[in-house]
């Protein structure tokens, strides 16, 4: 019996660990946009879904919410500096603190979401400053100028990296002419490694972590490359040039990449607006090398993220500033399956075999079937609130419940079946 009742509180303890342990970062699950969220709706009411709350004193913000235990974080600005909230799972603020320098320049509103795992956050300022944060007290455990500190180089809209955490490591990416990748001891901050130069910037990725060939990659873009570096030391794997159109007149834009790769079976999708198009790469059987197998011009994602599902790569491209379209795309061959106006590009991410789109200009949100055939929408609905201002942050799912963020505002909708 002592054995039996010992053995049930190790099992507790390990539960209880691991639970722990469980991160909340860009993009769920894994970076991939498509939520383990299940028993969710299949259509909305003509209104939408159900409001739970709103909160309308955050600073304003590109940033999507990360979840810890009880407590919901986010970025927003505040003068010079980005700042960490932490909200009650009903929406009020519980303390906020300053995460480090802001981006001062064009756009400077927050873009990096925390990265929590168990009770710490970890986050990253739109200048390049690191910072873990005791998530339930806000009080600052390390900080790191990892721009400024590596001679990093910034786009003309600063940082926008969500950091990535991997065994006790996070990683980083300065660009610049010292390093292109580096990783930090997640307790201290102190740096473990720097990965080689690509004598190019940074763009506006959060990269993603996927084992192939034994190896352990951390695969990024840089404004003129696609590459993958290994986690355990730092060498730089692969890299392929993922550059913009040679129309001349397309290079009066700095490229804008923003969007996360996709990984599936050993091959790599980059996109990036202002005419950069889509990029298929395979990597090879010794993870040292990668081949090219073909470009798009039609899903020139902007920055609203793209999604795998059933096949199709799904998400909206770039015509100009203003306007895009909603497209699905072949993942096996780039072809264009279809190409559709509905109101202007946005972001989207997927859950249960939905997508939910939401649209940068007006805030119009669309759930939507995935079809490779047509765009097939089902449900919609309006953000009203929020001062103005671009829809640009990612809608986010968590306990059945749907999170869109508009500047200072963040609202949260029941979406469970019922």
């Amino acid at each position: 019996m002592k054995t039996k009742i010992l053995s049930f509180i190790l099992l507790a303890l390990l539960s209880g660990i691991l639970q722990a342990q469980k991160v909340s970062e860009w993009r769920p699950e894994n970076r991939t946009g498509i939520s383990a969220e299940t028993g969710l709706m299949k259509s909305w009411p003509d209104a939408g879904p159900t409001m739970l709350w709103s909160n309308l004193e955050l600073g304003k913000g590109y940033s999507q919410p990360s979840f810890g235990a009880n407590t919901i974080y986010i970025t927003g600005l505040s003068g010079k500096k980005d700042i960490l909230y932490a909200l009650s799972m009903d929406g009020k603020v519980l303390w906020n603190t300053v995460i480090g320098r802001a981006w001062t320049g064009a756009t400077p509103d927050s873009r990096a979401t925390p990265t929590i795992e168990g009770s710490r956050v970890y986050t990253c300022s739109g200048l390049g400053d690191l910072a873990c944060i005791d998530g339930t007290t806000g009080k600052i455990i390390w900080s790191y100028k990892a721009s400024e500190l590596n001679k990093g180089t910034y786009g003309n809209w600063g940082i926008a990296e969500s950091l990535l955490i991997d065994g006790n490591k996070i990683y980083f990416s300065p660009g610049g002419p010292e390093t292109m990748t580096i990783a930090l001891n997640k307790a201290t901050g102190a740096v473990i490694w720097r990965s080689a130069s690509l004598n190019d910037k940074p763009c506006y990725v959060s990269p993603i972590l996927v084992s192939y060939a034994g190896k352990k990659m951390i695969i990024n873009a840089s404004m003129g490359h696609f590459y993958a570096v290994d986690a355990s030391n730092g060498e730089i794997l692969w890299k392929v040039p993922h550059e913009q159109s040679s129309d001349p007149g397309m290079r009066k834009f700095e490229l804008i990449k923003c969007t996360t790769p996709l990984y599936k079976d050993g091959m790599a999708y980059v996109t990036g607006g202002y005419d950069t198009g889509g990029m298929m790469v395979r990597i090879g059987d010794d993870g040292k090398s990668a081949k090219f197998l073909w470009t798009d011009l039609v899903l020139d994602d902007h920055h609203g993220g793209v999604v795998l599902v059933n096949g199709s790569i799904y998400g909206s491209n770039w015509i100009n500033n203003n306007t895009g379209n909603w497209c699905c795309i072949d993942w096996k061959t780039g072809k264009k399956m279809w190409e559709q106006t509905w109101n202007t590009k946005g972001s989207v991410i997927s859950a249960e075999g939905m997508l939910y789109i939401y649209e940068e200009r007006n805030g119009n949100v669309g759930l939507v079937k995935p079809n490779p055939e047509k765009f097939d929408l089902v449900s919609r609905f309006k953000v009203t609130l929020g001062d103005p201002g671009p829809f640009w942050a990612h809608p986010v799912i968590h306990n059945g419940i749907l999170y869109l963020r508009h500047t200072n505002a963040l609202m949260a909708y029941d979406i469970k079946a019922r």
